[in-house]
């Protein structure tokens, strides 16, 4: 199929009487098509003037439709040649949830980012006071301050894993590290194995690099070593980006035995393992102790990446990378035409945590597991046909909902008073529409009432044939 005809497009969209307004409805008729394969990629749609006189409304509308649609990524539009249908790259997209509105009154359930520890305060003063002595240099040090890499070597050293200070870099956020990373070692058409579900932005990093991405799925039960193992040698990746610690969005946790054939696989493969530990100290329920990923490494082929965002605080925008020290060094040097050096201040207040580090764990586990058991209860009595499976640590539930539209249902919280994160932002090309991210980093209170509008807005069904909201309390669409 290459083309419809009005007539065809208007047998398949199917907009409810009295849907307000009526172009935003339309839109939304037509992204579901396509989201569920009725309406396929690269189709051709009828010229606007074409399609508004088979639906008897004014051509505006129909324009204001495609328009939507094209800020959606739904659509692509060349003057001359008409607008065909496709998917839109989460990287740009309009719909991305991560693209929100500061101050828009929404309960932000699209991000799993927890607050500041009790702590903060106090390490943020010490760090302020020893300030001064480190502000006599340049304060340029694009492998980061030696007290925190000293602190980050430790810890890796007393978790099982010797390490030294030079095998660290310092970064400026996880998601610098692994830019930094995919930058160095990721060439345009590379092949890069991800995890299906995954870390949606891991996934902007390898599209901008121009990398091929190769989904291994994974559910709440892990790892399947031996299709993790059949896609290295299928794709021949050149590198995997694995989150074998409370998996985000899952929350699956990958066992010993499993890390250890996915390090063989990777021998004989010949892939670099990227291996993102940014839950890893967050276990919340008794757990089998597990190895670092980097433990199972005998021919240096895996980079840890590691962040201060979940363990402490998301505004503390330092991460870390432990490699070898020649690769360490490597990744300084290309750093230099991005940031050069992370800010001195922030570095002295993360190794001020690492000093606090059982104080501030115990703090943060016993937090979100309040959080993590309001959250699960209060989808069980008002969401009972959703399924999913309770993590034993990490931040987020993995639901899958018991039929319609993870993105759809987005679009309605909005009105509702809530932001999600639907599934097809952490899949490739539009896959996993049925399933929807719920972190439980805020309160327990705030959970309940994010909840019942939830419940409210899966009850109502789409946004379609309810009343157009106040723009400033509409969603990024």
């Amino acid at each position: 199929m290459r083309f419809l005809s009005a007539t065809q497009v208007a047998r398949l969209v199917d907009i409810p009487a009295g849907a307000r307004p009526y172009y935003r409805a339309l839109a939304d008729a037509v992204r579901e098509l396509i989201m569920d394969g009725r309406l396929p990629v690269r189709v051709r749609l009828p010229a606007e003037r074409d399609l508004a006189q088979t639906l008897a409304v004014s051509r505006t509308t129909v324009t204001a439709a495609y328009d939507l649609l094209r800020e959606r990524g739904y659509l692509e539009s060349r003057q001359g040649s008409g607008s065909w249908t496709v998917l839109p790259d989460p990287a740009v997209s309009a719909e991305n949830p991560w693209l929100s509105q500061d101050g828009d009154g929404l309960i932000p359930l699209h991000c799993a980012a927890p607050p500041a520890p009790s702590a903060l305060t106090e390490v943020m003063a010490e760090a302020v006071a020893d300030l001064p002595r480190y502000g006599m240099g340049h304060g340029y040090d694009p492998t980061g301050l030696p007290v925190l890499r000293e602190r980050i070597a430790a810890h890796y050293t007393a978790r099982g894993l010797a390490t030294r200070p030079e095998q660290i870099l310092v970064t400026t956020g996880s998601q610098h590290a692994i830019q930094l990373v995919l930058g160095l070692l990721v060439g345009p058409g590379d092949p890069v194995l991800v995890e299906s579900p995954t870390y949606p932005h891991a996934m902007d990093v390898a599209r901008h690099r121009g990398a091929r991405m190769v989904p291994v799925g994974i559910s709440h039960e892990g790892w399947q070593a031996d299709l993790v193992s059949c896609a290295m040698r299928q794709s021949a990746a050149r590198l995997a980006y694995l989150m074998p610690d409370f998996q985000n969005p899952t929350g699956a946790l990958m066992d010993d035995a499993t890390r250890a054939a996915i390090a063989g696989a990777a021998r004989r493969t010949d892939t670099m393992l990227v291996i993102d530990e940014t839950w890893s100290e967050l276990a919340l329920d008794e757990v089998p102790r597990t190895a670092p990923m980097a433990a199972f490494d005998t021919d240096s082929r895996m980079i840890s990446i590691g962040s201060a965002s979940k363990l402490w605080w998301g505004g503390l925008r330092i991460g870390w990378v432990r490699t070898t020290a020649a690769l360490a060094r490597r990744l300084a040097v290309y750093r230099g035409a991005v940031d050069i050096a992370s800010p001195v201040l922030e570095q002295l207040v993360v190794a001020g945590l690492f000093d606090r580090m059982e104080q501030t764990r115990a703090e943060r586990r016993r937090t979100l597991r309040a959080s993590r058991d309001t959250l699960v209860a209060g989808l069980r009595e008002r969401l009972p046909g959703w399924s999913f499976t309770v993590p034993k640590g990490g931040g987020t539930l993995w639901v899958r909902l018991d039929g319609g539209s993870s993105v759809a249902l987005a679009d309605a919280a909005a009105h509702h008073g809530v932001r999600l994160a639907p599934g097809p932002w952490f899949g490739l090309e539009g896959t996993l529409e049925g399933y929807l991210r719920l972190p439980y980093t805020q309160p327990p209170q705030v959970l309940t009432d994010a909840v019942t509008r939830i419940a409210a807005a899966h009850e109502r069904g789409p946004v379609g044939v309810r009343p157009r909201l106040p723009d400033s309390l509409m969603p990024m669409v």
